[in-house]
């Protein structure tokens, strides 16, 4: 087994690959946005979104298939999820000189799918327990089987669906040839991004996998912290480039848009590939939980004038901190929620 210095190299390593790849996705799917015309809420909830998530796609596909670890996808999944809520925001806001502004339209219409995107997961899991009930370490569990994953994956056909509507009303202000994008040079970088990222997301598993066999702690635990902010490096470069550009509106809607990418679709890409899987109810409902309260927090911020204040980001930021308190608590049997010990 490789010592710790060496996991954390490849950790590194693997990070700063997951960072280059998901950078040149994200331009490139941004840039081919401006060259099809694309409107800001869609551009940030739907394009750049799905580009800047490939890296928890690919974690919670080949977490399953390569070490038959399909909750330390999950918590991948989750954890990233709430970093993306908490943290993103909250730098690109302290990354420009006032507030991040947002609109009606984003608060009213991205953020409440984003919370029905979570009660759908939420319920897809239900249904797993109530009709294949599954022997679990602790609490109850059940087997995600391929037909429990079309649920959320139907949803966000819905989702694409209401994006989609709201294209048929936009008039980009240029036409595609008058961009200046080299469309074939950006698809180009867009595979080459992703070829990146994949192999990453592979070395970042490597470390989790290994560092909770060296350190005698659950990978899932890596997975919620360390893993979850890595693959998070494309959706926060996404947010605070559209930030410092002034496009605020898709620098929020990358956040949201993300989310609902990687609960809806990312999660159950896992289940489809690999199979029926076990999940334990008892640790994701407590995950997930706090998922919801950040959502919350995060919604009634922006509520107020619609836009986030410095004072707001910070208070994100204490938010995080204190998530990242209960995960290292339950590492250390502190706190035994999730049955970490």
């Amino acid at each position: 087994m490789p010592s710790v210095a060496t996991l954390v190299a490849i950790g590194a390593v693997a990070s700063a690959l997951v960072w280059v790849g998901g950078t040149r996705l994200e331009r490139s799917a941004d840039r081919l946005a401006i060259y099809y015309g694309l409107p800001a809420v869609v551009q940030g909830a739907v394009i750049v979104a799905i580009g800047s998530s490939m890296p928890e796609l690919l974690t919670a596909v080949l977490a399953p298939l390569r070490y038959d670890e399909f909750e330390l996808g999950l918590a991948v999944i989750v954890g990233s999820a709430i970093f993306n809520i908490l943290v993103i925001p909250a730098v690109a806001t302290l990354s420009t000189d006032g507030s991040l502004r947002a609109t009606p339209n984003l608060v009213y219409k991205e953020a409440q799918f984003y919370l029905l995107a979570v009660a759908v997961f939420i319920l897809t899991l239900s249904l797993a327990v109530i009709y294949y009930p599954a022997d679990a370490e602790f609490g109850v569990g059940g087997d995600l089987t391929r037909g429990f994953a079309l649920v959320p994956v139907a949803v966000y056909l819905l989702y694409v669906f209401l994006q989609y509507e709201d294209t048929l009303d936009h008039k980009p202000a240029r036409e595609g040839a008058e961009t200046g994008v080299a469309v074939r040079k950006q698809w180009a970088y867009l595979i080459g991004g992703f070829a990146l990222i994949a192999i990453g997301v592979e070395g970042l598993l490597f470390f989790a996998v290994g560092l909770g066999d060296a350190l005698g702690t659950e990978s899932f635990v890596w997975g919620l912290t360390v893993i979850a902010a890595a693959t998070s490096i494309p959706d926060m470069v996404a947010s605070i480039s559209a930030a410092r550009n002034d496009n605020e509106v898709t620098s929020i809607a990358n956040v949201f848009g993300s989310n609902v990418f990687d609960l809806l679709v990312a999660v159950p890409a896992g289940v489809l590939v690999a199979g029926a899987t076990f999940v334990n109810f008892s640790r994701a409902v407590p995950l997930l939980s706090y998922l919801v309260f950040a959502t919350v927090v995060l919604f009634a911020l922006m509520r107020t004038k619609f836009e986030l204040a410095r004072w707001e980001a910070y208070l994100l930021v204490v938010v995080y901190a204190v998530f990242l308190a209960w995960v290292v608590g339950e590492s250390f049997g502190v706190v035994t929620l999730l049955e970490a010990t």
